[in-house]
């Protein structure tokens, strides 16, 4: 899902959990208002923030609030339609020219949504399965980076359209995975390079296909076959 303003990206280290506040409808779009207590000094507007991995552009703010624009189509692809009023999100600023590159290219386009089928513990960690309601397991491998909700994780296990990922107690307690359960739908972004690679494999494949049949019509035409 497209962000709703010019390309950001983002590092997936979650900055704040805000409190969604409520939704608006607006002509042909919404309008989110988040709350986000002592986080929105440094934000102006036209800012983009990720909320939920969502890269949206600020419109309105004041010292604890700050409201997002949102597309009909967004709101229907991600977990934003879910969003009730006191509903936890992850917020993460754009990644500016100086900031420490904690996690992993993150562009805030979510690729689909997941429904969480289980969380156990493993130790001191929590395993969370999610099972894609999209096909992207082409985009993703073993040990490789996935955003979901925004938090930049790496892949503990992949089986057809089933991820499961790792969380560390920091991360669990500092983002609103700390409220998931099963059943709930998360943001899903593969990683960038994955997409890239698949891109580029795919267009090399097209192409030697598109050869192999001019190289097969010719011999054809010729009465070789």
């Amino acid at each position: 899902m497209n962000s709703e303003r010019g390309e950001k990206l983002f590092t997936g280290i979650v900055q704040k959990v805000g409190v969604f506040q409520r939704k608006i409808k607006e002509n042909n779009k919404y309008k989110l208002v988040i709350k986000a207590d002592n986080y929105l000094d440094d934000v102006s507007i036209g800012d983009s923030i990720a909320v939920n991995g969502v890269c949206l552009t600020v419109v309105k703010y004041d010292y604890n609030t700050f409201t997002v624009d949102v597309m009909p189509e967004t709101v229907k692809k991600t977990n934003i339609d879910k969003l009730t009023n006191g509903s936890s999100v992850n917020l993460e600023k754009s990644l500016q020219p100086y900031d420490f590159m904690g996690g992993h290219i993150v562009s805030g386009h979510i690729d689909g949504t997941g429904t969480v089928k289980k969380i156990t513990h493993q130790n001191n960690a929590k395993l969370i399965q999610v099972k894609s309601n999209y096909k992207l397991d082409k985009y993703l491998v073993d040990k490789g980076s996935v955003a979901l909700n925004g938090i930049s994780l790496t892949l503990a296990k992949l089986k057809d359209n089933e991820l499961t990922v790792s969380i560390i107690p920091e991360t669990w307690k500092s983002t609103n995975f700390k409220y998931l359960k099963t059943g709930d739908l998360v943001n899903i972004e593969v990683d960038m390079v994955g997409k890239y690679v698949n891109k580029i494999v795919q267009k090399q494949n097209e192409e030697k296909e598109k050869k192999e049949k001019i190289t097969k019509d010719l011999l054809r035409e010729n009465g070789f076959i």
